[in-house]
């Protein structure tokens, strides 16, 4: 009784967000931020990496993320907060953890949000080509935010809706890729893509393995179901039955889309420049269906933009709210938007805009590489709190029980590690421990620095006479 006193504590220091998303606006804020660019473009550079065994890559990230989602769904039932899994890191690890965890993610998300408001401006040169990339930044960055600041209500609904565009197109590209290859006699389409041009492993087991940390990239936001349980009307059964239906929607939809792009396209023809489904579609030749498919994918990123911005802002919010940020962070509009956490958070949309016009051709795959240790150190301190959570309890009858503990808690933090060590193996994320190692080291030193500050001024304080 005395621990959940102690997170209630937690807890209640960040009441005042207005509890208005529902269960299925939950699914759809987790499904709007894993199926955007990570999948649209993000794929491009896992298929490079690993040519048809990108299926497996993607494969093994999913069911890392489908074990990441059993371990939150377990603890944010019995705890849902905004500060999610940084109070749960807070709280069964320790104050340091909870600051390293909230602050990691919160700069990882907040530099994924500027690799899809760069992506948007790539896909704005299919229709305007030989545009600059900032000007979309500005436009698109403008509306995402207004979305924001109006309400949680009118959010969850534009996400809804955003999100539905995507699994309707996303349907649709499955269905008509099924429709090719059973009815089309052009001999280029077929499964002979996983084999021709390399055999399936043409870069052997360790580009398969490579990729699978673009494939953590892309399914990056899932995780956002836990955060998002705060403002939930009914967070036990929301939590449920988003897990449920994310996770298979999410397997279907990159599996299934990844399978058969690769069989329309060969991989190599896969570049880098523009979305590998763009491809695809203009291989196919169907009238206007690259121009549709291109308004998509530009909704896709809007989409997953937009609820990345969410979560940042209440992830800031709740490190103020904590005394870890600024007071004014933690302040709140009549709305019940956290605005002064919202205006920090789109400090990634001004490093995108920086990016694309210093380096427009690296600036997606910069911002990418960066913002990948923020998700590797998240995700694997949630596995890592969640062996620490059911230690506490074991005598607990859980609301929603993960299967496999400890075996898939051990499973998916070992997996987490290997790829944040991996990544030092690769050209392409070689500067995400660079970055990273540097980045938590100050982040310990920030921690300790201020909390010695605060003891000082206790100490200063003069002591109250109790006559």
């Amino acid at each position: 009784m005395k621990d959940a006193k102690r997170f209630d504590a937690i807890a209640r220091r960040q009441d005042g967000l207005k509890k208005h998303l529902t269960a299925g606006q939950m699914s759809m804020l987790a499904i709007g931020g894993a199926i955007g660019t990570g999948l649209f473009l993000g794929s491009a550079y896992a298929i490079q990496m690993a040519g048809p065994s990108v299926l497996l890559s993607y494969f093994i990230g999913g069911v890392i993320a489908l074990l990441l989602m059993g371990c939150l769904a377990e603890m944010t039932s019995e705890h849902p907060t905004p500060g999610s899994f940084g109070d749960y890191a807070e709280f069964y690890l320790s104050p340091l953890f909870g600051f390293l965890v909230r602050y990691s993610y919160w700069s990882c998300v907040v530099l994924a949000v500027g690799t899809e408001v760069t992506a948007i401006g790539m896909y704005m040169q299919f229709w305007f080509p030989g545009t600059p990339i900032w000007p979309w930044v500005l436009l698109f960055s403008a509306a995402v935010i207004v979305v924001n600041v109006v309400g949680v209500k009118s959010f969850g609904q534009v996400e809804y809706a955003l999100s539905t565009v995507k699994v309707v197109a996303i349907s649709a590209f499955i269905m008509i890729g099924i429709g090719i290859l059973a009815f089309s006699a052009n001999p280029t389409f077929g499964i002979r893509n996983f084999t021709d041009n390399g055999g399936f492993f043409p870069f052997g087991v360790k580009g398969m393995w490579f990729a699978v940390i673009v494939s953590i990239f892309s399914y990056l936001s899932i995780e956002m179901i836990a955060v998002a349980a705060g403002e939930a009307k009914n967070p036990v059964v929301a939590v449920k039955s988003a897990f449920k239906g994310t996770i298979l929607r999410l397997f279907i939809f990159y599996m299934m889309s990844i399978a058969l792009m690769l069989a329309i396209v060969p991989w190599r023809q896969s570049g880098t420049g523009e979305s590998p489904f763009l491809v695809a579609m203009n291989v196919i030749h169907l009238p206007a269906a690259a121009g549709i498919f291109n308004f998509v994918v530009l909704i896709a990123a809007l989409s997953a933009m937009n609820s990345q911005l969410y979560i940042t802002t209440r992830m800031m919010f709740s490190l103020s709210r904590a005394g870890q940020a600024p007071a004014a962070l933690g302040r709140l509009s009549k709305r019940g938007i956290p605005v002064n956490a919202l205006a920090l958070s789109c400090v990634g949309i001004i490093v995108s805009i920086v990016l694309s016009i210093a380096a427009p051709e690296k600036s997606f795959a910069v911002m990418m590489s960066i913002s990948v240790y923020g998700a590797c150190f998240t995700w694997l301190m949630i596995f890592v709190t969640h062996l620490f959570f059911r230690r506490q309890h074991t005598q607990t009858h859980l609301k929603f029980r993960m299967w496999g503990y400890p075996y898939f808690t051990l499973a998916g933090a070992l997996l987490m590690a290997g790829l944040m060590i991996t990544t030092l193996f690769t050209d392409f994320f070689r500067m995400t421990l660079w970055f990273g190692i540097p980045f938590t080291a100050l982040l310990v030193a920030i921690y300790f620095y201020s909390r010695r500050g605060q003891a000082s001024v206790a100490a200063e304080a003069p002591v109250q006479s109790l006559e």
